[in-house]
């Protein structure tokens, strides 16, 4: 079966699950696990930052970030699309007792003239005081679109300005630097605390990183704690996210072009309205008849394809590194004779 729902469904290499045998550990609690403190201070020099924390989840990193940041009754700006807001099951709410401010853009992206559009005038009793701008790059409900740098940059200085904490999702942000060619360290610099995902794309089993300063991770480290999200020898688990690192990053351009493939194919196919446009790994295609969409999942499934519904009408199709040509030349074949 060719599963292309999602890249979290990603396996362990051989390699991999050997690098991982062999991991040195020790508590992690006590912080003196060897190879999560490898693991959080590689992800913090890329990224430029002077600090990480290795966690479970991309969900467990982003509302950490969003507790340390935000007081309850403050408010967090996002896109009304993100994940943050839509598929972490109430977390901003939940966990710190903050309510969220939607705004809409362009697959998944904000500018920096609609972020300054909706903070809220402090002074004012009646509103909730704004105090976290969260960005998704790339925007899993954008179809894997990407920001450009010199929209980054206008949104960074804003929040410079206005004094206020830029949080970045992401999960794929490897994918988005795999096309935008900046250095890691250098887009770092636009933001005060990153999440990073090492279980999608980049094939980990498990975990995510949490990026930032000394005393942003500090903090954090607390919040884990209170989430129950501190682990023991956990270096057996870092481990699979730190071979990940150095060996899984330069590739991801294999899957942006596997996914350019089965956009082309796809959209010879009479019973597709449009796909959206690839930039990197997610293809979303959206059926004329929208009633359709089960029974094309189904006929792909059929074929060995599986696939996943993702909103009215809309298919989705995730490329990954267990996703080989030969795979992708398969699945180009059956589409084009649907």
């Amino acid at each position: 079966m060719i599963d292309l729902r999602s890249d979290t469904v990603t396996v362990p290499s051989p390699a991999m699950r050997a690098f991982m045998l062999e991991a040195p550990v020790g508590d992690d609690v006590f912080m003196e696990d060897p190879t999560v403190i490898e693991l959080e201070q590689t992800a913090a020099k890329i990224f430029g930052k002077e600090a990480a924390l290795f966690c479970s989840s991309g969900t467990q990193t982003n509302q950490i970030a969003i507790n340390v940041h935000v007081q309850p009754g403050g408010e967090v700006i996002c896109h009304e699309e993100s994940h943050i807001y839509k598929y972490e099951g109430g977390g901003i709410a939940k966990n710190s007792g903050a309510s969220v401010r939607l705004l809409q853009g362009d697959r998944g992206r904000l500018s920096a003239s609609e972020i300054e559009k909706w903070i809220n005038p402090a002074h004012d009793v009646h509103f909730p005081i704004t105090q976290l701008i969260s960005l998704e790059d790339t925007a899993n409900r954008g179809g894997g679109a990407i920001y450009d740098a010199q929209v980054l940059e206008k949104i960074s200085d804003l929040s410079k300005k206005l004094k206020l904490p830029l949080h970045l999702d992401g999960a794929r942000v490897f994918n988005a630097l795999a096309e935008n060619a900046m250095p890691a360290a250098q887009y770092g610099q636009f933001f005060d605390s990153i999440s990073v995902c090492l279980s999608k794309g980049l094939g980990a089993p498990v975990g995510s990183v949490l990026i930032g300063s000394h005393e942003f991770i500090h903090k954090a480290r607390r919040v884990r704690k209170v989430l129950g999200g501190g682990m023991r020898q956990a270096g057996i688990i870092a481990a699979g996210g730190l071979f990940a690192l150095k060996h899984n990053v330069a590739r991801l351009k294999e899957d942006h072009l596997h996914a350019k493939a089965l956009e082309n194919a796809l959209l010879k196919c009479t019973f597709i309205d449009k796909v959206v446009p690839v930039q990197t790994n997610i293809v979303v295609a959206i059926l004329k008849n929208a009633e359709q969409r089960d029974l094309l999942i189904s006929k792909f499934a059929e074929k060995g394809i599986k696939c996943m519904a993702f909103g009215p009408g809309m298919v989705r199709m995730v490329t990954h590194l267990n996703i080989s040509q030969q795979d992708i030349d398969y699945c180009v074949n059956i589409i084009e004779k649907m």
